[in-house]
């Protein structure tokens, strides 16, 4: 049946029918939902805060408000179709960009925003090269589909990958430096300092070597003292950055203030589990390496050697068979 339409569309509009007619048709598209993406409605709470406070459309601090605003507003007007519907699905988005390390409040909506605007981009750009190749040569449906819904879902799903890529980066990053930093607060903790300036100190003291580690301990810094409780603010680290050692160590924290036990103590057990636990890491690493070395050592070791040994006696061989 495709090939009958695209058939169709050749002998309709030539050799680049089934082209025109799908760009013509996302025009189509296009069309009818620009009246609707451009509609914006008026937000609720403001119009509320308008009624309560007797406060004018055009009221000079609400301009500057707006002005300040301007490259968000130009988004928040997409925020229906930017945004996940159901909050679950919402949480989930934001909870992982913030995992990446996006903490801004529009991260969700440029994250959609980019693929979006990718897949468009490289729809584009392959709709205009297969009109380039179709002008010089006849193409086939699936050829049209290859050349522009493929690229279209790889544009899609590109920022899906960078920000999972970001995940495992910034998690790598904060395994690697979190037994160093917790060996640090210890020091600061039986130095004398509170717990509160230890984590300031250990923010300031990590940002050269574990980037991502200093800007978790920082937030919880800024956090703490907005006046947010500890032990929530702990908790919201654990969730950010999704791993088992901050849960534990946010664990250990939150129990030793709420029984009253020593943080130094608390914090000395930890550390060394956290020492003996990348020990153990490297241990597993350097085990595995023979493994992943066995494939190259077949592919590049046992074929030359195989030359070497045998070359000579096949070579002998075949010389004296040709020659009986």
């Amino acid at each position: 049946m495709l090939d009958q339409i695209n058939q169709n569309l050749v002998n309709l509009l030539g050799p680049a029918g089934p082209l025109l007619a799908l760009g013509g048709l996302g025009i189509m598209l296009i069309v009818l939902a620009l009246p609707t993406m451009l509609k914006r409605q008026k937000d609720p709470l403001e119009r509320l805060k308008q009624q309560r406070v007797g406060t004018k459309v055009d009221d000079p601090q609400r301009l500057r408000r707006g002005k300040a605003s301007r490259g968000a507003d130009k988004l928040e007007r997409f925020a229906g179709y930017l945004e996940p519907k159901t909050a679950e699905e919402l949480s989930a988005t934001r909870m992982k960009l913030l995992r990446a390390g996006y903490h801004s409040k529009d991260s969700v909506r440029m994250f959609h925003f980019a693929q979006f605007a990718l897949a468009l981009g490289v729809l584009a750009v392959g709709l205009i090269l297969a009109a380039i190749k179709a002008s010089q040569q006849e193409m086939t449906t699936t050829t049209l589909v290859l050349y522009s819904v493929l690229p279209a879902a790889i544009g899609y799903y590109a920022p899906q990958y960078w920000v999972q890529r970001r995940i495992q980066s910034r998690q790598q990053q904060i395994t690697e430096g979190f037994p160093d930093a917790l060996d640090m607060m210890l020091v600061c903790v039986e130095a004398g300092q509170s717990l509160d300036q230890s984590i300031i100190r250990v923010g300031r003291e990590a940002r050269a070597g574990y980037p991502a580690l200093a800007e978790e301990f920082e937030m919880v810094a800024h956090e703490v003292k907005a006046g947010k409780e500890r032990s929530a603010v702990l908790r919201d680290m654990s969730e950010r950055v999704g791993l088992p050692d901050i849960t534990s160590f946010t664990t250990t924290l939150i129990q030793s203030s709420s029984f009253g036990t020593s943080i130094a103590d608390a914090l000395r057990i930890y550390s060394s589990e956290m020492r003996d636990k990348r020990v153990m890491r490297a241990e597993e690493k350097a085990n595995t390496i023979p493994t992943k070395l066995t494939l190259g050592t077949m592919l590049f070791t046992v074929p030359p050697l195989l030359v070497i040994l045998i070359g000579p006696s096949l070579y002998k061989f075949g010389a004296t068979f040709t020659g009986g």
